[in-house]
């Protein structure tokens, strides 16, 4: 039977693993903070989701006035669902490239256009997806005159980063949902600071397709808590295994 570790051996080891237990001890408390955190994020996440389908389902309110545009927040309308009635310009259609189409469908462009409101002022309204191949044929298909009656989703500018391709306005090519820039090319004012993603159309089996606007926004957050609170039971189990290693060793010495 191996013999208990000498006073003198055990404050060796007790020595020998001070630094050991500052390191877990120390890198422990980073891991359950990470792990807690996620949490945070995570009922920040479902909050998030539960607002974007309480104004997503909602029934349609009218849009907001032109006068209250420029004190517009976009926390406070991103996804609101809207009704709007007014002539399109589709002579001033562009297309905004995005690499996957609805269900699978590939690369592909959506089709954003002017509507001109009984005001007098625009909105960018993005009016679905288009394949790739037919973008420029229907973008330059001639289309019914009249005023559209529409419903739809209101979203924020898309921001650019520093992997977004610059905008052909010649080409009538963006790589993001600017209204302001797309205003700005064709000189249209006053031009509102949000685009209306269009609802999809029932029945419609005909391009653009709408209903593009993604709400299934990604939440992984308990899987990530769940990571970092296992390698913090992990660590622990490394640093509980070295301390039993360390008195057997001083006590077989």
């Amino acid at each position: 039977m191996t013999s208990a570790a000498s006073p003198a051996g055990r404050q060796s080891v007790l020595r020998q693993l001070l630094w050991p237990f500052l390191f877990t001890l120390v890198a422990g408390a980073i891991l359950v903070s990470l792990g807690v955190w996620q949490l945070h994020r995570l009922a920040w996440k479902e909050g998030l989701l539960a607002q974007i389908a309480a104004r997503a389902d909602a029934p349609p309110v009218a849009l907001p006035d032109v006068g209250e545009w420029p004190r517009l927040v976009p926390e406070d309308y991103d996804y609101r669902h809207v009704v709007l009635s007014g002539r399109f310009a589709y002579d001033k259609t562009v297309l905004v490239f995005v690499p996957e189409g609805p269900t699978g469908t590939g690369p592909g462009y959506l089709l954003l256009t002017p509507l001109q409101l009984g005001s007098g002022a625009y909105v960018i309204i993005n009016r679905g997806y288009v394949p790739a191949e037919l973008s420029k044929k229907l973008g330059n298909a001639a289309q019914p005159a009249g005023e559209a009656h529409l419903f739809g989703l209101m979203r924020p500018p898309q921001q650019r980063n520093i992997f977004t391709p610059a905008d052909q306005p010649a080409k009538g090519e963006y790589f993001t949902r600017d209204p302001a820039l797309i205003g700005t090319y064709f000189h249209l004012a006053p031009m509102a600071p949000f685009v209306i993603d269009v609802d999809v159309t029932p029945g419609a089996s005909g391009w653009p397709k709408g209903g593009t606007t993604q709400r299934d926004l990604p939440n992984n957050h308990m899987n990530y808590a769940l990571t970092w609170f296992g390698l913090a039971v992990g660590l622990l189990g490394v640093f509980v295994s070295f301390v039993f290693r360390k008195f057997a060793e001083a006590a077989a010495s």
